[in-house]
């Protein structure tokens, strides 16, 4: 940019013409790059990329803790070798179907 304050502009007409017309064209550029980033749909669509984006990564997290806890439980019914560790599974299964009964008795129970 020339500074017109101390210096004489010594550019000829054909000069400052083509530099305008240079001016015009940028300026019209940025104001379509404007025009583009206030649109609705733009605004509307780089909320939605955002929610996407933080949704993924929530349920990559939730993946990852999910995964580890469930590692956690396998670990304590299976060796590291992946046979079943009966001494603890065994206990389990019982108590599992002691309550199943249980809730089967008593929705008989209301029923009858």
């Amino acid at each position: 940019m020339t500074d017109t304050s101390s210096t004489p502009d010594t550019r000829t007409p054909a000069q400052i013409e083509a530099d305008i017309k240079r001016r015009r064209e940028t300026l019209a550029e940025t104001l379509d790059e404007i025009g583009v980033r206030v649109h609705p749909k733009t605004i509307v669509g780089d909320a939605k990329a955002k929610v996407v984006s933080n949704i993924d990564h929530t349920l990559g997290r939730a993946y990852v803790g999910v995964n580890r806890a469930v590692s956690e439980v396998k670990g304590q019914f299976v060796t590291q070798e992946g046979a079943p560790r009966l001494e603890r599974i065994v206990p389990v299964a019982l108590v599992v179907v002691g309550v199943v009964g249980l809730l089967a008795l008593g929705s008989r129970r209301r029923k009858g």
